[in-house]
């Protein structure tokens, strides 16, 4: 197993954004990089969790459907060990519709919802309302 990869920027905003499609990962953990932020990159719920034993960022970008530990459970997890931590769902579906996923995902404490895709521009305003919200 992989720890996340941190990508660094210069902002002292800790994003941690979860994805499995290491394509998309890697393109908006740039986007979030070019934007401000720290990233640190997890391919899947077990990663997250791990590198939150260690570490806790700002905010967590989690996408619901994926293997091994996938965003619903990790939701559950995260609400347990960090109950104040902020997390953003996102997802493109699956064997449902996303906005059913992300329905669930709000009913276990997302802060905020994306379907994929989603214009960078709207999640940026969605970190920014979190993190306002969580000060």
């Amino acid at each position: 197993m992989n720890s996340p990869s941190p990508i660094r920027a210069e902002k002292t905003t800790h994003l941690l954004l979860v994805d499995d499609d290491p394509d998309f990962r890697d393109a908006l953990g740039k986007q979030l990089v070019h934007a401000g932020y720290t990233v640190a990159l997890a391919g899947d719920g077990n990663e997250a969790i791990d590198w939150l034993r260690q570490e806790t960022p700002d905010l967590v970008i989690l996408d619901i459907v994926m293997p091994n530990k996938e965003g619903l459970e990790t939701i559950s997890a995260l609400r347990r060990s960090h109950p104040k931590l902020p997390v953003i769902a996102i997802s493109g579906g699956g064997r449902i519709d996303a906005r059913d996923y992300l329905h669930l995902a709000e009913n276990l404490g997302a802060v905020a919802v994306l379907a994929k895709p989603f214009p960078f521009t709207d999640l940026v305003k969605q970190i920014t309302k979190a993190l306002a919200a969580r000060a």
